[in-house]
């Protein structure tokens, strides 16, 4: 027993590196669990083609959107772990939804292998160009005189400008109205429009900045981003521990062998290291991500254990 044993362990590890050897023999698949534009499928999009020249195979993205990225990342846990179907893993369904859904139907880590951590964006929080407010200071001296009166908006209950404004609530102590919208965008034109106060938004908001129609006042991070060096975090503005952003990684279904797991990581690092990434991350004003596939998964467990409280102050449900 003994004897077969051994061998069957050795066998078991030939075909590990027999496998690592070929892989990826024919095209990959990247699933994004949400409909085509927006950060994640941007960032997948970014990363798909320098990897896959080095992978040496064709990589296909392919959308399944739906409440919140829950209806494709749910089928994805049911492909095979054999390296040809990888996820774009991100903060809604796996930091998150867990904790707005009464039913997932997927773990948000264990349904899951981690590969590669690809970057996180900051939300920032942004007002109309004509707004009198030119400081967090001043709104929030303004909040505090008058409770109730500003207004936030969101790109849904439970979006990271959702839970970003509850985060600023509750660290400055004051008083603001939410404002849900079928998605960021509408929420930031409503914004430009002058209809809102403000929107902790993401960095797409950026563009608007550029071309003078927000003012840029605070980033929701722990320190400034690249992209903006000039405009402070709040941290920064006595407000500590308003960070919020959102987070984009590779991931396989559970039960990827290891190989496969290294392959794509190692190559995944080597893209996220070359100047034309760097560039094209910093114009998205994102921080790059990468290192070892047990850094992302401690970075997966840490971001969901850290959304538990926001999103419970936040009182957000959705079914």
């Amino acid at each position: 027993m003994i004897k077969h044993a051994w061998i069957g362990a050795i066998l078991l590890a030939m075909a590990g590196l027999a496998q690592a050897q070929t892989y990826p023999s024919k095209p990959i698949r990247m699933l994004v669990p949400w409909p085509p534009g927006g950060g994640v499928d941007t960032t997948t999009r970014m990363i798909s083609q320098p990897l896959a020249e080095r992978l040496g195979q064709p990589i296909a993205v392919e959308n399944r959107g739906g409440a919140a990225g829950n209806i494709g990342t749910e089928l994805f846990t049911r492909e095979k772990p054999d390296g040809y179907a990888l996820l774009m893993a991100s903060t809604s369904p796996n930091s998150v939804n867990p904790y707005l859904y009464s039913r997932l139907g997927f773990d948000p880590i264990k349904s899951f292998t981690p590969i590669v951590l690809i970057s996180s964006v900051p939300n920032i929080l942004v007002v109309p160009a004509a707004s009198p407010f030119n400081s967090v200071q001043d709104l929030v001296a303004y909040a505090k005189a008058n409770p109730g009166k500003l207004n936030y908006g969101s790109g849904g209950v439970g979006s990271s400008q959702h839970l970003a404004g509850i985060m600023l609530a509750t660290a400055a102590k004051i008083d603001m109205v939410h404002v849900a919208f079928k998605g960021a965008g509408p929420a930031q034109l409503a914004l430009v429009a002058g209809h809102l106060d403000l929107v902790l938004d993401t960095p797409p908001a950026l563009v608007h900045v550029a071309a003078g129609k927000l003012k840029a006042l605070a980033v929701a991070s722990k320190s400034r981003n690249p992209a903006i060096p000039n405009v402070p975090t709040f941290d920064e503005l006595g407000i500590p521990g308003v960070h919020m952003g959102a987070w984009y990684g590779i991931v396989g279904p559970a039960g990827t062998p290891r190989e496969i797991v290294d392959r794509v990581n190692r190559e995944a690092n080597a893209v996220l290291q070359t100047p034309e990434m760097k560039k094209r991350m910093l114009e998205f004003a994102a921080i790059i991500g990468g290192g070892t596939p047990e850094d992302f998964e401690q970075y997966m467990v840490s971001e969901l254990k850290r959304f538990a409280d926001v999103v419970k102050i936040s009182g957000a449900k959705a079914e």
